[in-house]
C-alpha cells in the first residue's frame, strides 16, 4: 500500500485537497478526527488528562470540557507540554494503525496538520504539501473562521514554517491560484500516485 502524508499550514487548502481525493475513492485518515476520538470517554488519554488536570476538565456527562482545558494550558507552558506528551503518542499510534489497516483503496492518505512538526515524514512513501503565501493563509482563515489576525498569526507561529514544510515535501500543490488551478493539480497528483502504485504492483 502506498502511504501518503498530506499537510499544509492553516488556510492552505489542505482540507479541500483531502475532500477531492476522498471523492475519487481514496481512503483519508483524518488526524483531527482521531485527535477527538482519543479524548472520548473511556479512552486512556482522557483518563491521563483527568489525572493530571483534575475532574474539573470534565463535563457532567464525562466528556472533555475543551474550553476549561484550553483555559488551563493557555498561560502555562508546562501544562501545555504535559497535555501534548499525553495526546501525541496516542494520536500517532492510531493514525499509523489506521494507515496500516487501510484496504480497498489504491493508496491511503493521512491528512495531518502537524505532519512535519511531529516527525511523521519518514513513515510515508510520499509527503504532499499544500502551499500558499502567508498573506493568503491569513486572508482565507479570516474569511472562513472570522478570527482576528493576531490569533491567526499566533496559530501560524505554532506551526512549521513554510520553508520547513516544503523541505519535507516530495510533492507540492501550489494553491496560490484559483480553484480551477487547484483541481488541475489534484488531478495530476492523483494520476502520479496511481502510476506509482501500478509500477510497484
Amino acid at each position: 500500500m502506498l502511504k501518503v502524508g498530506l499537510t499544509g499550514g492553516i488556510g492552505s487548502g489542505k482540507s479541500t485537497v483531502a475532500k477531492t481525493l476522498k471523492a475519487k475513492g481514496i481512503q483519508i485518515i483524518d488526524a483531527d478526527k482521531i485527535a477527538r476520538e482519543v479524548v472520548a470517554p473511556g479512552e486512556s488519554a482522557l483518563l491521563k488528562i483527568t489525572e493530571y488536570f483534575g475532574k474539573e476538565i470534565l463535563l457532567p456527562d464525562g466528556s472533555l470540557n475543551r474550553s476549561e482545558l484550553k483555559a488551563k494550558i493557555f498561560s502555562d507552558p508546562t501544562a501545555k507540554k504535559r497535555l501534548e506528551d499525553i495526546l501525541h503518542p496516542s494520536i500517532r499510534q492510531r493514525i499509523l494503525q489506521r494507515v496500516d489497516e487501510a484496504i480497498d483503496t489504491p493508496y491511503v492518505v493521512a491528512d495531518i496538520p502537524l505532519l512535519v512538526e511531529n516527525n511523521y515524514p519518514d513513515y510515508f512513501d510520499r509527503v504532499v504539501v499544500v502551499d500558499c503565501t502567508e498573506a493568503q493563509q491569513i486572508a482565507r482563515v479570516k474569511a472562513r473562521d472570522e478570527l482576528p489576525e493576531a490569533q491567526i498569526k499566533s496559530i501560524m507561529k505554532s506551526q512549521a514554517t513554510r520553508e520547513n514544510r516544503l523541505a519535507a515535501a516530495t510533492d507540492v500543490i501550489d494553491n496560490t491560484g484559483d480553484l480551477s488551478s487547484l483541481n488541475t493539480q489534484i488531478e495530476k497528483l492523483h494520476e502520479t500516485l496511481l502510476s506509482l502504485v501500478q509500477s510497484s504492483a
